[in-house]
Protein backbone atom coordinates (compact mmCIF):
# COMPACT_ATOMS: atom_id res chain seq x y z
CA UNK A 1 0.00 0.00 0.00
CA UNK A 2 1.35 3.14 -0.81
CA UNK A 3 2.24 6.15 1.60
CA UNK A 4 -0.78 8.36 0.57
CA UNK A 5 -3.29 4.94 1.03
CA UNK A 6 -2.36 4.82 4.24
CA UNK A 7 -3.38 7.82 4.91
CA UNK A 8 -7.23 7.64 3.71
CA UNK A 9 -9.59 6.37 6.03
CA UNK A 10 -10.97 3.05 5.83
CA UNK A 11 -14.38 4.00 3.69
CA UNK A 12 -12.06 6.13 1.55
CA UNK A 13 -9.94 3.36 0.64
CA UNK A 14 -12.84 1.75 -0.07
CA UNK A 15 -13.66 4.22 -1.94
CA UNK A 16 -10.50 4.25 -4.14
CA UNK A 17 -11.33 0.69 -4.75
CA UNK A 18 -14.50 1.69 -6.23
CA UNK A 19 -13.42 4.46 -8.47
CA UNK A 20 -10.22 1.83 -9.35
CA UNK A 21 -13.10 -0.77 -10.28
CA UNK A 22 -15.49 1.65 -12.28
CA UNK A 23 -12.54 3.45 -14.50
CA UNK A 24 -11.10 -0.27 -14.96
CA UNK A 25 -14.07 -1.44 -17.00
CA UNK A 26 -13.44 -2.21 -20.32
CA UNK A 27 -10.08 -0.28 -20.45
CA UNK A 28 -6.93 -1.32 -22.36
CA UNK A 29 -4.63 -0.20 -20.67
CA UNK A 30 -4.13 2.16 -17.78
CA UNK A 31 -0.46 3.90 -17.37
CA UNK A 32 0.49 3.37 -14.75
CA UNK A 33 -2.27 1.81 -13.25
CA UNK A 34 -0.83 2.64 -9.64
CA UNK A 35 -0.34 6.60 -10.46
CA UNK A 36 -4.20 6.48 -11.12
CA UNK A 37 -4.84 5.00 -7.65
CA UNK A 38 -2.52 7.11 -5.93
CA UNK A 39 -4.03 10.41 -7.94
CA UNK A 40 -7.63 9.35 -6.59
CA UNK A 41 -6.28 9.02 -2.79
CA UNK A 42 -4.87 12.34 -3.31
CA UNK A 43 -8.09 14.10 -4.59
CA UNK A 44 -9.99 12.21 -1.63
CA UNK A 45 -7.25 13.63 1.18
CA UNK A 46 -7.36 17.27 -0.78
CA UNK A 47 -10.98 17.53 -1.84
CA UNK A 48 -9.89 18.26 -5.15
CA UNK A 49 -10.94 16.88 -7.63
CA UNK A 50 -8.84 15.49 -11.02
CA UNK A 51 -8.38 17.21 -14.35
CA UNK A 52 -9.65 14.51 -17.01
CA UNK A 53 -8.71 15.69 -20.45
CA UNK A 54 -10.17 14.77 -23.96
CA UNK A 55 -8.61 15.95 -26.52
CA UNK A 56 -10.53 16.55 -30.31
CA UNK A 57 -9.44 17.45 -33.48
CA UNK A 58 -13.07 18.26 -35.29
CA UNK A 59 -12.64 16.86 -38.41
CA UNK A 60 -15.61 14.38 -38.67
CA UNK A 61 -18.42 15.18 -36.20
CA UNK A 62 -20.81 12.87 -37.11
CA UNK A 63 -20.80 10.61 -33.33
CA UNK A 64 -21.38 7.28 -33.41
CA UNK A 65 -21.58 4.09 -30.68
CA UNK A 66 -17.94 4.10 -31.32
CA UNK A 67 -17.14 6.98 -30.13
CA UNK A 68 -19.04 7.12 -26.98
CA UNK A 69 -16.41 4.65 -26.16
CA UNK A 70 -14.35 7.50 -24.84
CA UNK A 71 -17.39 9.39 -23.48
CA UNK A 72 -18.66 6.72 -21.49
CA UNK A 73 -15.41 6.43 -19.55
CA UNK A 74 -15.84 10.46 -19.15
CA UNK A 75 -19.11 10.35 -17.74
CA UNK A 76 -17.95 8.18 -14.84
CA UNK A 77 -15.05 10.42 -13.95
CA UNK A 78 -17.84 13.52 -14.21
CA UNK A 79 -20.27 11.76 -12.41
CA UNK A 80 -18.06 10.90 -9.47
CA UNK A 81 -16.85 14.66 -9.00
CA UNK A 82 -13.96 15.07 -11.35
CA UNK A 83 -13.73 18.13 -13.76
CA UNK A 84 -13.74 17.15 -17.68
CA UNK A 85 -11.22 19.51 -19.85
CA UNK A 86 -12.46 19.11 -23.31
CA UNK A 87 -9.95 20.50 -25.84
CA UNK A 88 -10.99 21.42 -28.99
CA UNK A 89 -8.46 21.45 -31.48
CA UNK A 90 -8.92 24.09 -33.24
CA UNK A 91 -5.10 25.02 -33.76
CA UNK A 92 -4.13 21.05 -34.27
CA UNK A 93 -7.01 20.39 -36.21
CA UNK A 94 -5.56 22.57 -39.11
CA UNK A 95 -2.41 20.02 -38.86
CA UNK A 96 -4.03 17.20 -38.89
CA UNK A 97 -3.35 14.06 -36.88
CA UNK A 98 -1.38 11.71 -38.88
CA UNK A 99 -2.65 8.24 -36.79
CA UNK A 100 -3.51 5.65 -38.97
CA UNK A 101 -2.68 7.53 -41.95
CA UNK A 102 -0.19 6.63 -44.89
CA UNK A 103 -0.38 10.30 -46.33
CA UNK A 104 -0.68 14.07 -44.54
CA UNK A 105 -4.38 14.62 -43.34
CA UNK A 106 -6.22 17.57 -44.91
CA UNK A 107 -5.77 20.47 -42.85
CA UNK A 108 -8.97 22.49 -41.95
CA UNK A 109 -10.08 25.80 -41.90
CA UNK A 110 -11.05 27.83 -39.06
CA UNK A 111 -14.94 27.93 -40.18
CA UNK A 112 -14.53 24.24 -40.72
CA UNK A 113 -13.41 23.27 -37.28
CA UNK A 114 -16.03 26.17 -35.42
CA UNK A 115 -18.50 24.35 -37.18
CA UNK A 116 -17.45 20.74 -36.72
CA UNK A 117 -16.73 21.40 -33.13
CA UNK A 118 -20.52 23.16 -32.16
CA UNK A 119 -21.85 19.84 -33.86
CA UNK A 120 -19.91 17.88 -31.38
CA UNK A 121 -21.20 19.77 -28.32
CA UNK A 122 -24.65 18.89 -29.04
CA UNK A 123 -23.98 15.15 -29.61
CA UNK A 124 -21.89 15.28 -26.66
CA UNK A 125 -24.32 16.44 -24.27
CA UNK A 126 -26.59 12.90 -24.80
CA UNK A 127 -23.73 11.28 -22.98
CA UNK A 128 -21.90 14.04 -20.23
CA UNK A 129 -22.92 17.00 -18.72
CA UNK A 130 -21.69 19.72 -21.15
CA UNK A 131 -22.75 22.41 -18.51
CA UNK A 132 -19.88 21.10 -15.66
CA UNK A 133 -17.57 20.71 -18.88
CA UNK A 134 -14.28 22.83 -18.83
CA UNK A 135 -13.59 24.45 -22.60
CA UNK A 136 -10.66 24.52 -23.93
CA UNK A 137 -9.52 25.84 -27.84
CA UNK A 138 -5.72 24.86 -28.17
CA UNK A 139 -5.30 28.04 -30.09
CA UNK A 140 -5.20 30.43 -27.40
CA UNK A 141 -2.02 28.93 -25.78
CA UNK A 142 -0.40 27.50 -28.91
CA UNK A 143 -0.72 30.89 -30.98
CA UNK A 144 1.22 32.74 -28.67
CA UNK A 145 3.98 30.52 -28.84
CA UNK A 146 7.08 32.39 -31.03
CA UNK A 147 9.26 30.23 -32.59
CA UNK A 148 12.04 30.55 -29.67
CA UNK A 149 9.20 28.51 -27.90
CA UNK A 150 8.79 26.13 -30.39
CA UNK A 151 12.71 25.11 -30.58
CA UNK A 152 12.27 25.08 -27.09
CA UNK A 153 10.08 22.45 -27.17
CA UNK A 154 11.29 20.34 -29.85
CA UNK A 155 14.23 20.36 -28.20
CA UNK A 156 13.00 18.38 -25.32
CA UNK A 157 12.12 15.23 -27.60
CA UNK A 158 14.54 13.29 -29.81
CA UNK A 159 13.49 12.73 -33.29
CA UNK A 160 14.21 8.74 -32.95
CA UNK A 161 11.29 8.69 -30.69
CA UNK A 162 8.86 10.60 -32.95
CA UNK A 163 9.98 7.71 -35.33
CA UNK A 164 8.56 4.91 -32.76
CA UNK A 165 5.40 6.09 -34.07
CA UNK A 166 4.09 2.95 -36.28
CA UNK A 167 2.71 5.10 -38.77
CA UNK A 168 5.92 7.00 -39.08
CA UNK A 169 7.63 3.73 -39.30
CA UNK A 170 5.22 2.02 -41.71
CA UNK A 171 5.47 5.48 -44.35
CA UNK A 172 9.15 5.28 -44.04
CA UNK A 173 9.20 2.07 -45.22
CA UNK A 174 7.28 1.72 -47.99
CA UNK A 175 8.79 5.42 -49.03
CA UNK A 176 5.91 7.51 -48.81
CA UNK A 177 6.44 11.46 -47.54
CA UNK A 178 6.46 12.80 -43.95
CA UNK A 179 6.03 16.29 -43.94
CA UNK A 180 7.70 18.29 -41.29
CA UNK A 181 4.76 20.02 -39.62
CA UNK A 182 3.35 15.97 -39.10
CA UNK A 183 6.20 15.74 -36.06
CA UNK A 184 5.04 18.42 -34.02
CA UNK A 185 0.94 17.04 -34.05
CA UNK A 186 2.38 14.86 -30.72
CA UNK A 187 4.09 17.40 -29.13
CA UNK A 188 1.40 20.22 -29.75
CA UNK A 189 -1.23 17.20 -28.20
CA UNK A 190 1.71 17.47 -25.05
CA UNK A 191 2.23 20.84 -24.61
CA UNK A 192 -1.68 20.93 -24.02
CA UNK A 193 -1.50 18.19 -21.01
CA UNK A 194 1.37 20.74 -19.54
CA UNK A 195 -0.40 24.01 -20.16
CA UNK A 196 -3.53 22.37 -18.63
CA UNK A 197 -1.76 20.73 -15.53
CA UNK A 198 -4.25 17.71 -16.68
CA UNK A 199 -4.52 14.31 -14.48
CA UNK A 200 -5.60 11.89 -16.50
CA UNK A 201 -5.66 11.76 -20.29
CA UNK A 202 -8.42 9.79 -22.11
CA UNK A 203 -8.24 8.40 -25.28
CA UNK A 204 -8.63 5.53 -27.62
CA UNK A 205 -5.36 2.44 -28.10
CA UNK A 206 -4.48 4.59 -31.54
CA UNK A 207 -3.45 7.90 -29.60
CA UNK A 208 -1.57 5.63 -27.25
CA UNK A 209 1.38 7.41 -28.31
CA UNK A 210 0.12 11.05 -28.38
CA UNK A 211 -0.95 10.81 -25.08
CA UNK A 212 2.26 9.30 -23.71
CA UNK A 213 3.69 12.39 -25.07
CA UNK A 214 1.45 14.96 -22.68
CA UNK A 215 3.47 12.50 -19.69
CA UNK A 216 6.83 13.25 -21.41
CA UNK A 217 6.28 16.89 -21.65
CA UNK A 218 5.05 17.20 -18.14
CA UNK A 219 7.83 15.77 -16.80
CA UNK A 220 10.46 17.96 -18.75
CA UNK A 221 8.51 20.57 -17.66
CA UNK A 222 8.63 19.80 -14.19
CA UNK A 223 4.71 19.08 -14.07
CA UNK A 224 3.41 16.28 -12.31
CA UNK A 225 2.67 13.62 -15.14
CA UNK A 226 -0.80 12.86 -16.25
CA UNK A 227 -2.40 8.81 -16.47
CA UNK A 228 -2.72 7.68 -19.91
CA UNK A 229 -6.06 5.56 -19.82
CA UNK A 230 -6.24 3.89 -23.32
CA UNK A 231 -9.66 2.54 -24.22
CA UNK A 232 -10.13 0.03 -27.16
CA UNK A 233 -11.50 0.21 -30.73
CA UNK A 234 -15.25 -0.95 -31.10
CA UNK A 235 -16.05 -3.34 -33.66
CA UNK A 236 -19.14 -2.10 -35.69
CA UNK A 237 -21.91 -4.14 -36.94
CA UNK A 238 -19.87 -6.64 -39.18
CA UNK A 239 -17.87 -7.37 -36.46
CA UNK A 240 -14.09 -7.20 -37.87
CA UNK A 241 -13.61 -3.31 -38.68
CA UNK A 242 -13.15 -0.54 -36.40
CA UNK A 243 -16.67 1.17 -36.30
CA UNK A 244 -17.01 4.06 -38.90
CA UNK A 245 -19.17 5.51 -40.57
CA UNK A 246 -17.49 5.04 -44.05
CA UNK A 247 -17.65 1.49 -43.75
CA UNK A 248 -21.59 1.33 -42.94
CA UNK A 249 -20.97 -0.55 -39.96
CA UNK A 250 -22.15 2.28 -37.59
CA UNK A 251 -24.94 3.17 -34.95
CA UNK A 252 -25.23 7.31 -34.73
CA UNK A 253 -25.97 8.72 -31.95
CA UNK A 254 -28.90 10.36 -33.52
CA UNK A 255 -30.45 7.90 -35.73
CA UNK A 256 -34.01 6.74 -34.82
CA UNK A 257 -34.86 5.26 -32.28
CA UNK A 258 -36.08 1.70 -34.69
CA UNK A 259 -32.98 2.08 -36.91
CA UNK A 260 -30.97 2.13 -33.29
CA UNK A 261 -32.76 -1.09 -32.03
CA UNK A 262 -32.96 -2.45 -35.35
CA UNK A 263 -29.21 -2.39 -36.20
CA UNK A 264 -28.56 -3.39 -32.28
CA UNK A 265 -30.39 -6.79 -33.63
CA UNK A 266 -27.46 -7.06 -36.13
CA UNK A 267 -24.51 -7.04 -33.94
CA UNK A 268 -22.66 -9.88 -33.81
CA UNK A 269 -22.91 -12.54 -30.49
CA UNK A 270 -19.45 -12.73 -29.81
CA UNK A 271 -19.44 -8.72 -29.48
CA UNK A 272 -22.31 -8.20 -27.02
CA UNK A 273 -20.08 -8.42 -23.93
CA UNK A 274 -17.91 -5.57 -25.58
CA UNK A 275 -20.77 -3.61 -26.06
CA UNK A 276 -22.72 -4.07 -22.60
CA UNK A 277 -19.01 -2.82 -21.43
CA UNK A 278 -18.15 0.03 -23.34
CA UNK A 279 -21.25 1.55 -24.63
CA UNK A 280 -23.86 0.99 -21.64
CA UNK A 281 -24.15 2.52 -18.62
CA UNK A 282 -24.53 -0.30 -16.53
CA UNK A 283 -22.37 -1.02 -13.24
CA UNK A 284 -19.52 -2.87 -13.63
CA UNK A 285 -21.34 -5.90 -11.31
CA UNK A 286 -24.55 -5.80 -13.76
CA UNK A 287 -22.26 -6.24 -16.66
CA UNK A 288 -20.76 -9.42 -14.72
CA UNK A 289 -24.06 -10.55 -14.21
CA UNK A 290 -25.21 -10.58 -17.79
CA UNK A 291 -21.63 -12.29 -18.99
CA UNK A 292 -22.29 -14.85 -16.24
CA UNK A 293 -26.06 -15.68 -17.51
CA UNK A 294 -24.82 -15.58 -21.18
CA UNK A 295 -21.68 -17.98 -20.34
CA UNK A 296 -24.30 -20.59 -18.83
CA UNK A 297 -27.03 -20.05 -21.18
CA UNK A 298 -29.33 -18.69 -18.14
CA UNK A 299 -29.54 -15.55 -21.28
CA UNK A 300 -30.43 -16.54 -24.31
CA UNK A 301 -28.31 -14.21 -26.87
CA UNK A 302 -31.12 -13.13 -28.42
CA UNK A 303 -32.61 -11.52 -25.30
CA UNK A 304 -29.39 -10.35 -24.34
CA UNK A 305 -29.48 -8.44 -27.66
CA UNK A 306 -32.47 -7.25 -26.90
CA UNK A 307 -31.26 -5.68 -23.54
CA UNK A 308 -28.25 -3.94 -25.25
CA UNK A 309 -31.10 -2.75 -28.29
CA UNK A 310 -33.33 -1.66 -25.89
CA UNK A 311 -30.49 0.22 -23.10
CA UNK A 312 -28.95 2.39 -26.70
CA UNK A 313 -32.38 3.56 -27.34
CA UNK A 314 -33.03 4.40 -24.04
CA UNK A 315 -29.84 6.36 -23.63
CA UNK A 316 -30.12 8.57 -26.43
CA UNK A 317 -34.06 8.70 -26.75
CA UNK A 318 -35.54 7.91 -23.51
CA UNK A 319 -37.40 4.59 -21.95
CA UNK A 320 -40.38 5.54 -23.95
CA UNK A 321 -39.00 5.50 -26.98
CA UNK A 322 -37.07 2.84 -25.95
CA UNK A 323 -40.11 0.34 -25.23
CA UNK A 324 -41.78 1.77 -28.63
CA UNK A 325 -38.65 0.48 -30.60
CA UNK A 326 -38.58 -3.38 -29.34
CA UNK A 327 -42.32 -3.05 -29.47
CA UNK A 328 -41.91 -2.53 -33.17
CA UNK A 329 -39.14 -5.18 -33.59
CA UNK A 330 -40.83 -7.55 -32.12
CA UNK A 331 -44.56 -6.12 -34.42
CA UNK A 332 -42.19 -6.24 -37.13
CA UNK A 333 -39.51 -8.87 -37.37
CA UNK A 334 -40.34 -11.71 -35.11
CA UNK A 335 -44.17 -11.82 -36.07
CA UNK A 336 -43.54 -10.05 -39.66
CA UNK A 337 -46.59 -7.69 -39.39
CA UNK A 338 -46.43 -4.12 -41.11
CA UNK A 339 -45.59 -1.94 -38.23
CA UNK A 340 -48.35 0.58 -37.52
CA UNK A 341 -46.07 3.87 -37.58
CA UNK A 342 -43.90 4.59 -40.93
CA UNK A 343 -43.11 7.29 -42.83
CA UNK A 344 -45.63 9.32 -44.90
CA UNK A 345 -44.91 10.19 -48.42
CA UNK A 346 -47.05 12.49 -50.64
CA UNK A 347 -46.82 11.93 -54.21
CA UNK A 348 -46.41 14.72 -56.61
CA UNK A 349 -44.74 12.47 -59.47
CA UNK A 350 -46.00 10.76 -62.28
CA UNK A 351 -48.77 7.80 -60.85
CA UNK A 352 -46.77 4.92 -63.70
CA UNK A 353 -43.47 4.67 -62.32
CA UNK A 354 -41.08 1.49 -62.34
CA UNK A 355 -40.36 0.16 -59.08
CA UNK A 356 -36.33 0.66 -59.38
CA UNK A 357 -37.51 4.35 -59.90
CA UNK A 358 -39.57 4.43 -56.96
CA UNK A 359 -37.30 3.34 -54.81
CA UNK A 360 -34.27 5.80 -55.92
CA UNK A 361 -37.57 8.41 -55.55
CA UNK A 362 -38.47 7.56 -52.53
CA UNK A 363 -34.51 7.70 -51.35
CA UNK A 364 -35.15 4.28 -49.90
CA UNK A 365 -31.72 3.05 -51.64
CA UNK A 366 -29.08 5.56 -53.31
CA UNK A 367 -28.68 4.11 -57.14
CA UNK A 368 -30.98 2.74 -59.89
CA UNK A 369 -27.95 -0.40 -59.71
CA UNK A 370 -28.24 -0.74 -56.00
CA UNK A 371 -32.41 -0.88 -56.02
CA UNK A 372 -32.24 -3.47 -58.82
CA UNK A 373 -29.85 -5.74 -56.51
CA UNK A 374 -32.20 -5.20 -54.05
CA UNK A 375 -35.26 -6.33 -55.74
CA UNK A 376 -33.57 -9.30 -57.44
CA UNK A 377 -32.28 -10.40 -53.89
CA UNK A 378 -36.01 -10.56 -52.44
CA UNK A 379 -35.28 -7.40 -50.54
CA UNK A 380 -38.22 -5.36 -51.94
CA UNK A 381 -41.80 -5.85 -50.87
CA UNK A 382 -45.25 -4.12 -52.02
CA UNK A 383 -48.15 -3.98 -49.40
CA UNK A 384 -46.25 -6.74 -47.60
CA UNK A 385 -45.84 -8.94 -50.74
CA UNK A 386 -42.32 -9.93 -51.64
CA UNK A 387 -41.49 -8.31 -55.52
CA UNK A 388 -38.66 -10.09 -57.68
CA UNK A 389 -39.24 -8.44 -61.01
CA UNK A 390 -36.92 -5.79 -61.00
CA UNK A 391 -38.75 -4.75 -64.57
CA UNK A 392 -41.92 -4.14 -62.86
CA UNK A 393 -43.73 -1.26 -63.43
CA UNK A 394 -46.72 -0.37 -61.49
CA UNK A 395 -49.49 1.86 -60.84
CA UNK A 396 -49.09 4.22 -57.48
CA UNK A 397 -52.34 3.90 -55.22
CA UNK A 398 -53.42 5.72 -52.18
CA UNK A 399 -51.92 3.98 -48.82
CA UNK A 400 -49.38 1.94 -51.04
CA UNK A 401 -46.35 0.74 -48.53
CA UNK A 402 -43.20 0.07 -49.85
CA UNK A 403 -40.37 -1.61 -47.41
CA UNK A 404 -36.91 -2.29 -48.34
CA UNK A 405 -34.75 -4.70 -46.48
CA UNK A 406 -35.91 -5.16 -42.41
CA UNK A 407 -36.15 -1.69 -41.29
CA UNK A 408 -37.30 0.98 -44.23
CA UNK A 409 -40.76 1.32 -45.17
CA UNK A 410 -43.11 4.05 -46.69
CA UNK A 411 -46.21 4.81 -47.04
CA UNK A 412 -47.52 6.69 -50.09
CA UNK A 413 -50.18 8.88 -49.88
CA UNK A 414 -52.21 10.92 -52.85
Amino acid sequence: MSQLMEKLTQEQQIEVKRQMTLYSQGVQEIIPTEELANKIAKSLLENKPLKIKLGLDPSAPDVHLGHTVVLNKMRQFQENGHVIQLIIGDFTGKIGDPTGKSVARKQLTDEEVKHNAKTYFEQFAKVIDMEKVELHYNSKWLSELNFEDVINLAGKITVARLLERDDFEERIAFGKPISLHEFFYPLMQGYDSVNLESDVELGGTDQHFNILMGRHFQEKFGKEKQVALLMPLLEGLDGVEKMSKSKKNYIGIDESPQEMYGKAMSIPDELMNKYFELITDFTPEKIGMIKNQLETGELHPRDAKMLLGKTIVRMYHGQEEAEKAENHFVSVFQKGSIPEEMPEVQWQGDLDISLIDLLVHLNMLSSKSEARRMIENNGVKLNGNKVDDAQLHLVITDGLIVQVGKRKFAKITL
